[in-house]
């Protein structure tokens, strides 16, 4: 059941809301038992048959966890040894069984049997949403009794699919507030519109930007630089407007029902170097590989070099996460090589007294790194490696400069010098062109100049790490779009929702379902 759908917006989430409230007045028990009942079912939605492989992961690990209380201490590691492999070895069967297979196959030169794995959506997501659990477990940072609310804390529908990666400690302070089972207007009103805001990026941009980006990545015969740039642009502009949305929406859904989710999403690219565009992209999982891995490597503790290979390990695994396949493990492998790149060059510009943070020199990093993180898209996104470097080459300039002939009459006053530089004119495609670049700078002029969602609403806690220092950093228009219970505002957000639900007819799923 996808967020942005008739059946769920008309049908399953007022019946979940109001069974929420209505039954969480006389029992708070009664009301999460019925939201993780809820969460079950939109689960199940998607496909039955894997609810007991939900359910089953859920009742392993809270057995485990129950074990890993008292025992002696050699036993207890033993046993989060245990539980966590099974965990990964559970993701492992249905994320890379099949892409291990080909792997063999294809080393050893010999036929074998292919796999039809069907990938349990959501599998990563609940994965290490209880292996952190388990870990907090064993070091004494969480412990929890109540079977139905750790059940709720795994399988809460807002979060389920596509996260965001919960801490325990987060969230059941919340589930076990009795002011969470009371409805309040304020909540409502502040996550109905946290939610249209999402839904608004997901299906006025995210999906219209899209139809840009596939021609590119399905069939890239020698692009020459724009067409391969827009394509990139329109791909890179498609996931960040999917990917905020369903953050948002996640957000807004959970605070209708008086809880808070950690933010996910925090204007990625406009970060001025990819240290700080991983802590504002997806920055839970960034959170959850840093606690649970980077750091139990070694971190920065064991020297520069032990540190950049930390750095590189963390980020493989990362991109492996993402989806089984060399072009992921590429994705990785650039976004570590830059993570290094960024620490050796942070560290000589401190030791040569550099100047940084100027106006000029924050413009440039925020472009390089936006550029940077493009590159790494195309191996994101392309079916496989050889596409990939055939969309690089081009975004090069490998396979030349070339315009629409529809634009040829246009430029006649600059022919001589666009024929200076080699520019060149095919016939077709003009209309897509314009279409395209029109919506790469609509989109851009929203991500690099409009406030974030949580800028807007930062009056009124709209996540549970939110920030107000952070949150009121901005120029003018991000005071000037904050919002505030008034008239106007909830003309706004209804024209937003109207002009969102007009444009239903075809929901698209979310691309992090796909992870």
């Amino acid at each position: 059941m996808l967020f942005n759908s008739w059946v769920f917006l008309l049908a399953y989430l007022p019946v979940t809301v109001a069974g929420f409230f209505i039954l969480g007045r006389r029992s708070e028990s009664w009301g999460a038992a019925w939201l993780a009942c809820a969460s079950l079912f939109f689960y199940g939605w998607w496909d039955y048959r894997y609810l007991p492989l939900l359910t089953g992961s859920v009742v392993f690990n809270y057995g485990c966890a129950a074990l890993l209380g008292p025992g002696r201490a050699s036993h207890r590691k033993a046993l989060l040894a245990a539980a966590i492999a099974a965990n990964l070895g559970l993701l492992a069967y249905y994320k890379y069984a099949g892409f291990f297979v080909a792997g063999v196959a294809e080393l050893l030169a010999q036929p074998m049997p292919v796999l039809h794995v069907v990938l349990p959506v959501g599998i990563s997501f609940f994965t290490f949403t209880q292996i952190a659990f388990l870990v907090d477990t064993y070091k004494g940072k969480a412990q929890e009794s109540r079977f139905v609310h750790y059940l709720l804390f795994v399988t809460y529908f807002p979060h389920l699919i596509a996260g965001p990666v919960l801490h325990h400690k987060e969230m059941m302070p919340q589930f076990a507030a009795r002011r969470t089972f009371r409805l309040s207007e304020r909540n409502i009103a502040i996550g109905s519109t946290i939610f249209f805001i999402g839904l608004a990026k997901k299906v006025l941009v995210a999906d219209n930007i899209g139809a840009y980006a596939a021609p590119l990545f399905n069939d890239p015969v020698a692009p020459s630089l724009l067409i391969a740039w827009s394509g990139v642009l329109a791909y890179a502009f498609q996931l960040y407007f999917d990917f905020s949305g369903y953050s948002d929406m996640a957000i807004g859904l959970s605070r209708l029902f008086g809880v808070r989710l950690p933010l996910n999403f925090d204007s990625p690219y406009k970060s001025r170097n990819i240290a700080q565009f991983w802590r504002r992209w997806h920055m839970t999982l960034s959170r959850f590989l840093r606690d649970y891995l980077y750091i139990p490597l070694g971190g920065k503790r064991c020297g520069p070099v032990r540190r950049y290979l930390n750095l590189m390990v963390t980020m493989v695994l990362g991109g492996l996460w993402h989806g089984a396949g060399w072009n992921f493990i590429v994705w990785g492998f650039l976004h570590g090589a830059y993570l290094a790149i960024h620490k050796g060059w942070s560290a000589l510009a401190r030791t040569l007294r550099l100047p940084v943070g100027t106006r000029a020199g924050n413009v440039a990093a925020t472009i390089l790194t936006f550029i940077a993180v493009c590159v790494a898209w195309v191996f994101f996104r392309a079916p496989d490696m050889a596409s990939a470097l055939t969309i690089v080459q081009g975004m090069a300039g490998g396979f030349g400069l070339a315009l629409p002939d529809a634009l040829a009459r246009q430029l006649q006053p600059l022919q001589p010098l666009l024929a200076s530089l080699g520019v060149s004119f095919y016939l077709g495609g003009g209309t897509a062109f314009i279409e395209s670049w029109t919506w790469i700078a609509i989109a851009a002029l929203l991500v690099f100049a409009m406030p974030n969602t949580q800028q807007i609403m930062r009056r009124f806690e709209p996540a549970l790490d939110f920030q107000h220092a952070a949150a009121a950093r901005g120029h003018g228009v991000a005071r000037l779009l904050t919002w505030r219970a008034s008239p106007a505002w909830a003309a706004a957000i209804a024209l937003l929702a109207l002009a969102s639900m007009l444009a239903l007819s075809r929901p698209a799923e979310f691309l992090y379902f796909q992870f």
